[in-house]
């Protein structure tokens, strides 16, 4: 089981970090994706990271401003988000998958939290 949280409402420019903790298995083994998904839209890829070289692969839309760490301890995974801007607004979602190779769009991971909603006020 994935809980995701941390979303709340934030001024453009500003930060948040998401948190995605899990119980049950270790996040550690597992590939980790964070998505998003506004209103009418479908759910988009944030960034994504494997389990095995722990490269992350990002979407254009957050390359230099999302970061994403792990803490192995506390079996949680991070988002952190810099510079927002209003478009980021969403609910944001943490899926984790065990699939080889990787991937990097929302039907690859198997294990989804609940969401947590990011607002961004300009």
């Amino acid at each position: 089981q994935l809980q995701a949280s941390g979303g709340g409402l934030v001024e453009v420019g500003g930060s948040l970090r998401l948190s995605c903790a899990a119980s049950g298995f270790g996040l550690r083994y597992y590939n980790i994706g964070w998505f998003r998904q506004a209103p009418g839209q479908a759910r988009e890829e944030v960034l994504c990271q494997s389990s095995g070289d722990r490269r992350i692969h990002y979407s254009d839309a957050v390359k230099g401003r999302f970061a994403m760490t792990r803490d192995n301890a506390k079996n949680t995974v991070y988002l952190q988000m810099n510079g927002l801007k209003p478009e980021d607004s969403a609910v944001y979602y943490c899926g984790a998958s065990e699939r080889s190779p990787y991937g990097t769009t929302s039907p690859n991971y198997d294990y989804w939290g609940q969401g947590t909603l990011v607002t961004v006020s300009s």
